[in-house]
C-alpha cells in the first residue's frame, strides 16, 4: 500500500472513498462498528461533515452512520 494513500476516516473530505484497513477500537464500540459494516476491506464514503468537523456522516454497506471524532480517528484506511 502506498504511504501517501494512508488516511484516518476523520481526515477524509466530503466525497472521498476510503477502504478500511485497520480498526483500533476495543470493547462494545468495536463490536457495534463491526456490526454496522465498518470491517477491514469495506469501502466507506464520506458524505457529510458538520461545520466544526465533528461528527462526520459516512456511508458503508448502504447505511449512513455519523461518527464522532473520537471514533473516526481510530479507523485507518487507504484513499481510493
Amino acid at each position: 500500500m502506498d504511504e501517501s494513500n494512508k488516511i484516518k476516516l476523520f481526515e477524509g473530505k466530503k466525497g472521498d472513498f476510503i477502504r478500511i484497513t485497520h480498526i483500533n477500537i476495543d470493547g462494545v464500540m468495536r463490536r457495534r462498528l463491526l456490526d454496522l459494516g465498518f470491517v477491514p476491506g469495506a469501502i466507506v464514503e464520506v458524505i457529510r461533515k458538520s461545520p466544526l468537523g465533528d461528527p462526520i456522516a459516512f456511508r458503508v454497506s448502504q447505511t449512513s452512520i455519523a461518527l464522532r471524532k473520537e471514533e473516526s480517528l481510530k479507523i485507518h484506511g487507504e484513499l481510493i
